[in-house]
């Protein structure tokens, strides 16, 4: 069965939960619970690379950006405020550097939805997540010879990590289809 949250123009956003001047306030609402949520669950593992996915699937690039940056900004709260991470250097450096890597993350979610077909939305979904988790992995990778962490960077933690943003992925994405087939905001706004 074909989601329907799929837009009846043939524009580059995927998902279409809400009227599109409600989009970027609907995306900061859903994607701020859902960082609190993963944050106290996950930690040090929030799905970042799935929040960049659906970020770039609602909206242009910009507001995509600031998005996630605020997702980011409520997980380092949410570290440093509640789960008392300890204030040092490496700490305050990782915690940036997942910031650099969720926000390079989006860039190529959205740049990957750009180039690929508008049909087949989940597949391309699941490309464009592929893509966003590769370059958030790398990202961090990139920071562990000056940050160190190696260790957790095994094949093992890696595919567990992977596995967790397809589910929060399809999560959210079963989050906008809820809101569309509930239509909090009417048809009529939808058009807007």
């Amino acid at each position: 069965m074909a989601l329907s949250i799929l837009p009846s123009h043939a524009d580059r956003f995927r998902l279409h939960s809400v009227a599109p001047r409600l989009a970027p306030m609907f995306c900061c609402a859903l994607l701020t619970v859902s960082c609190a949520l993963a944050s106290f669950a996950l930690a040090c593992a929030t799905p970042f690379a799935a929040f960049a996915v659906l970020a770039a699937a609602m909206l242009p690039l910009r507001p995509a950006l600031l998005v996630v940056t605020g997702a980011w900004l409520v997980n380092q709260t949410i570290g440093f405020g509640v789960l008392h991470y300890p204030v040092d250097g490496s700490t305050v450096a990782w915690g940036f550097v997942i910031g650099a890597a969720a926000l390079l993350a989006t860039a190529v979610s959205s740049a990957v939805l750009r180039t690929l077909p508008q049909g087949r939305t989940p597949l391309m979904l699941a490309i464009t997540l592929v893509a966003a988790y590769a370059t958030y992995e790398l990202v961090l990778l990139a920071a562990t010879p000056a940050l160190g962490g190696e260790g957790a960077f095994t094949a093992a933690i890696v595919a567990r990590i992977g596995l967790t943003s397809a589910a929060w992925l399809a999560g959210l994405v079963a989050a906008c289809e809820i809101v569309r087939l509930i239509d909090p905001f009417g048809r009529a706004m939808r058009n807007a």
